[in-house]
């Protein structure tokens, strides 16, 4: 389980490739949310995990692919991954995206 509110103070970051930083703030076994701060030009890589996952773009611009499909996203559209659906981004504009993941990402707790 995790804290009912996370504020900014006791948030941990974690750098988690180059020009990439994450940080998770809440979840339980059903559900995260997580938020990743991308300076310009970083890039998060092309993968998939049995999680369906939901990103939100709290700032910046990102090109996103999601199965083959790019597109470029800017504040305020989402993008949606299912499960062991093929997805990146390649940070256009320094921004956040806000992540959700169901269930949660135990990789994220543990490694």
């Amino acid at each position: 389980m995790t804290n009912v509110f996370t504020e900014n103070d006791i948030v941990k970051w974690t750098n988690v490739a180059p020009g990439v930083e994450r940080a998770i703030l809440a979840y339980d076994e059903s559900v995260m949310l997580v938020k990743v701060k991308f300076e310009k030009g970083a890039i998060g890589a092309l993968h998939q995990h049995p999680h369906v996952q939901i990103s939100y773009v709290a700032s910046g611009q990102f090109e996103v692919e999601v199965a083959g499909v790019k597109k470029i996203l800017h504040q305020g559209e989402t993008f949606f991954a299912a499960s062991n659906v093929w997805h990146g981004v390649i940070c256009l504009e320094e921004g956040v995206l806000m992540d959700t993941f169901s269930p949660m990402r135990k990789d994220f707790i543990e490694g």
